[in-house]
């Protein structure tokens, strides 16, 4: 139990930095006489950065062990973010964003497949729900700062000693990570577990793709096309950027109940209509009723990335699950990368109006690729 509670903490400071940029952006920009599309360009460097640890993060684990590993992950973050309030131009916020990058895909790798080797689905959502709150507390404090009459490098500078202490905890926690036996697998027949595997992998890293390309472009970009768009105004911004990882958190602590009850692919399913609701939510609301849509996108996101990862090692095969969900991380983030400054790009030239539009068609291919996904490949029991 006490390593559970780890792993949540440790999960908290991997979500704590994602959401804080985006939220703060219409703000930071102006400030710093930089232009609306950098964001993406530092979204797209934070992102490369954890594609490189999540591809190595499965060599690096074995040769240091997860306890290490997540300790120092957490601590670059910390000076990632620590540099963001003190940084005065965009090639100081690029230079930041790499330990941010760097600190976030080996320890998320570890953490994931850990957690679907040792641990029932709930316990995955519940490890995701608590990215959310990392996620959503992150541009809560960030509002907070600015409301106590704080500039936003107040606020970056009190997210990094929030971060720096979850660093203690993690090493203190070093000696919780004694070895353990994973659930056994039931027989399984090889040809299965190739065909699973031959399948169904292109499939699922495509999956994992144009669900980042939805997340990240919401998380990264959906305030700004509420102000550039539905006319909010940009003080109030850094609140509603909280509002769609709310939405994710609150969603991953139910279906970690919920999970009792559904299967892996009935929660995707659920959350997948969720998504369609809260997209055309966005489209046609007003500042008014925008929060809802947030939500919404929010709450149908929550169980896909957990249950997508919970069922790797049960559509693949145990010895195969770390290699795979590094490949998994890394696609992922991949998708994150592109999503940043394509929707930056695109932002620059012809302006937000379009966005919910390309998230509704990354959502149809999604939706594809997830239903051949679940019918190509059969699942084994752990």
């Amino acid at each position: 139990m006490a390593l559970l509670v780890v792993i949540y903490l440790a999960f908290i400071s991997l979500g704590l930095p994602d959401a804080v940029l985006g939220s703060i952006w219409p703000v930071m920009y102006v400030d710093m006489g930089l232009a609306l599309a950098d964001a993406g360009i530092l979204s797209a460097i934070t992102s490369i950065g954890t594609v490189i640890s999540a591809l190595v993060g499965y060599r690096v684990v074995a040769r240091f062990k997860t306890g290490w590993v997540t300790a120092v992950s957490v601590a670059m973050t910390a000076f990632g973010l620590w540099g963001f309030s003190i940084s005065t131009s965009l090639l100081h916020l690029a230079l930041f964003s790499i330990p941010l990058g760097l600190g976030a895909g080996s320890v998320d790798t570890a953490l994931n497949n850990y957690v679907a080797l040792h641990y029932k689905a709930r316990h995955m959502n519940w490890l995701h729900s608590f990215w959310g709150v990392g996620a959503s507390g992150g541009p809560a404090l960030m509002a907070l700062t600015l409301s106590l009459g704080f500039s936003y490098r107040s606020g970056w500078r009190l997210i990094s000693i929030i971060q720096a202490l979850l660093v203690v905890v993690l090493f203190l926690a070093i000696p919780l990570y004694a070895p353990q036996k994973p659930l056994q697998p039931e027989r399984q027949e090889p040809g299965q577990r190739r065909g699973g595997r031959r399948q169904g992998l292109s499939l699922i890293l495509a999956s994992f793709f144009l669900y980042s390309m939805i997340e990240m472009s919401t998380g990264l970009w959906a305030v700004s096309y509420l102000v550039e768009v539905k006319g909010l105004e940009a003080t109030s911004a850094a609140l509603y950027g909280s509002l769609f990882f709310l939405g994710i958190t609150l969603g991953r602590m139910v279906s970690g109940f919920v999970s009792l009850r559904f299967s892996n692919g009935q929660l995707i399913a659920m959350g997948m209509l969720i998504i369609a609701l809260g997209l055309a939510g966005l489209l046609l609301s007003t500042v008014s009723t925008a929060a809802l849509a947030l939500v919404a996108i929010g709450l149908g996101c929550a169980p896909i990335f957990p249950s997508m990862l919970h069922e790797t090692p049960r559509r693949f095969s145990i010895e195969a699950s770390g290699r795979i969900i590094g490949l998994e991380m890394a696609t992922a983030y991949i998708g994150s990368t592109i999503a940043g400054p394509l929707f930056g790009a695109l932002a620059h030239l012809v302006g937000l109006t379009w966005m919910v539009g390309l998230q509704l068609f990354f959502f149809l291919i999604l939706s594809l690729t997830l239903t051949l996904f679940f019918t190509r490949t059969k699942a084994q029991p752990l």
